[in-house]
């Protein structure tokens, strides 16, 4: 197996074929999906041809693929994924920020810790200068990830919602950390 990332808890890998039953797992759970898509079900096919090709997607830009799994480094369960996929396929300029994991992970840490590995990877070896990341404005354990990794609040913007789903009549909020901040901090 292939490691992109490790941290003390966590491994971060490049998605295959074979995670397809983990995804669909992670993908069918209304909670899990709750400030995604209100909970819905992702049909099997949906995973093959839509998700996992996106996961498996390389982007010149930064020379790595923009989704990994996430595994429980002591025991190797997956555990969710990460996003961390330049806004420019072609540019390590900006990048999104993103995490999905399984209801048995979360309060554990695990995003946040993820989340500031890829952080520090990216302004450190993939030349980025900026991580944003956004979600629903009522998605309060969401939100505390991103602050807790580092990023602050940017704006507050209403989404287009194909498909009203509860909480989206408040928008939706940005966050953000620009490498020089990131650094300061430091």
């Amino acid at each position: 197996m292939r490691v992109f990332l490790e941290t003390e808890r966590l491994v971060l890998r490049p998605f295959t074929d074979a995670d397809a039953d983990h995804l669909f797992a992670l993908h069918n759970d209304p909670d899990v999906m709750r400030f995604l898509n209100g909970g819905r079900p992702t049909s099997r096919e949906t995973i093959r041809t839509t998700t996992l090709p996106r996961f498996l997607h390389d982007y010149p830009g930064l020379g790595t693929r923009g989704y990994w799994a996430a595994e429980e480094r002591a025991t190797g369960t997956f555990l969710g994924w990460f996003e961390f996929r330049p806004l420019d396929e072609h540019s390590p300029a900006v990048v999104e920020l993103g995490y999905r994991l399984n209801k048995a992970a979360w309060g554990q840490g695990y995003a946040t810790e993820g989340s500031r590995a890829l952080i520090h990877k990216g302004f450190t070896d993939l030349g980025v200068r900026r991580v944003t990341a956004d979600t629903m404005a009522v998605n309060t354990g969401s939100r505390r990830v991103m602050e807790k990794s580092g990023l602050s609040f940017l704006r507050a913007f209403t989404g287009d919602w194909p498909e009203a789903i509860e909480g989206s009549e408040h928008g939706e909020v940005e966050y953000e950390l620009t490498r020089a901040a990131w650094e300061r901090r430091r």
